[in-house]
């Protein structure tokens, strides 16, 4: 098979690739990524010959047509795993227009040029952010209506729809998934473990929004990968698919395991002002997932969490490559304003 992955130098696009290089020998990967601040060539370095051989790199937009339906007929592609998008929650707020541009009329580009090449399979990855907030109880399952609360997640719930639209009004062969928080290698630092773990390492103060009580349902990267090949073999047309772990865990919690796993005082922990729009809970139920596809999730939180961080620690100059001064200087003026 030939797949075009967008975005794939970011970090679940880079994990999905190696992963799929190192399943399936007679694959062959094209990796589309603009490389904003996100995306990270450094993410695919060390490839094992064999399998770098079936790789292939291209800097572009998947808004631009005429580069994307080159690809297609150069490439003989046969599916579509669009990763590419703007995914931060805190840009989006301080800028929603970056998030429109690639979520949503980037979205709309490459479907459209998927659809004039005739591609035969085109798998959306979305987020479980929207579906909303829940409260105490329950957990997102596919028929959950959509209520983004953020730019950010008013985009993925748009580039969903028309999603939607394609597979309704066309009939072509798209279909969403839905995951919820991930994390592992490769993770940009301005998402929370990346984060806690940098400033914690420094000892510098750990800022947590609001009371720390907001619940995430935090998946290792490698299972979010896992079920979105299981979506590219087996998944049905026109369907949606929600990936989980059952990790539910405050920030708090999060925080506090990996301040406990580096040996440093809970004291660094520093409350600050609430995001605004902040949900509350997410949770995700994954038992259509099962049943359909057999996705089951292997690593626990406990487990996860140690690799992840000792994976952070073993590639320090990784970490330390990423770190340029346009992520700088917008985390310190955005918490500085908490």
């Amino acid at each position: 098979m030939q797949i075009l992955v967008t975005g794939g130098c970011g970090f679940i696009g880079a994990n999905f690739i190696r992963r799929i290089l190192g399943r399936h020998a007679d694959w062959r990967v094209v990796n589309l990524d603009k490389l904003t601040y996100a995306g990270n060539p450094d993410n695919l370095s060390g490839l094992p010959q064999e399998q770098a051989e079936r790789y292939t790199f291209v800097q572009g937009d998947i808004g631009d047509r005429e580069l994307t339906e080159g690809l297609f007929e150069e490439h003989r592609i046969d599916a579509v795993v669009n990763f590419a998008a703007e995914s931060h929650v805190d840009r989006s707020i301080h800028d929603p227009a970056p998030f429109f541009q690639t979520n949503v009329m980037g979205t709309q580009a490459l479907l459209e040029a998927a659809r004039a090449k005739k591609i035969e399979r085109f798998v959306h990855i979305s987020t479980d952010e929207v579906y909303g907030t829940l409260g105490p109880d329950g957990k997102f399952v596919e028929t959950t209506p959509l209520a983004p609360n953020s730019p950010y997640s008013a985009s993925k719930a748009s580039s969903d729809l028309l999603c939607r639209a394609y597979f309704e009004t066309y009939g072509f062969p798209v279909l969403v998934t839905r995951c919820s928080n991930n994390y592992g290698p490769y993770q940009f630092p301005e998402k929370l473990i990346p984060l806690m773990y940098l400033k914690a390492s420094a000892d510098e103060p750990l800022p947590v929004y609001g009371d720390g009580l907001n619940v995430r349902d935090w998946i290792y990267v490698d299972d979010h990968c896992k079920g979105v090949e299981l979506a590219l073999l087996k998944g049905k047309e026109g369907q949606v698919y929600n990936f989980g772990s059952d990790g539910e865990k405050n920030n708090l919690e999060v925080v506090t395991t990996i301040l406990d796993i580096l040996g440093k005082p809970h004291s660094l922990i520093s409350f600050v002002k609430d995001r605004p729009g902040h949900d509350r809970r997410y949770a995700m139920g994954y038992g259509f997932a099962q049943r359909e596809l057999g996705f089951e999730p292997e690593y626990e939180f406990a487990s996860g969490i140690r690799a992840t961080l000792d994976w952070y620690r073993a590639n320090d100059e990784w970490m330390a490559r990423v770190q340029d001064g346009s992520y700088r200087t917008f985390m310190d003026s955005w918490y500085k304003e908490r």
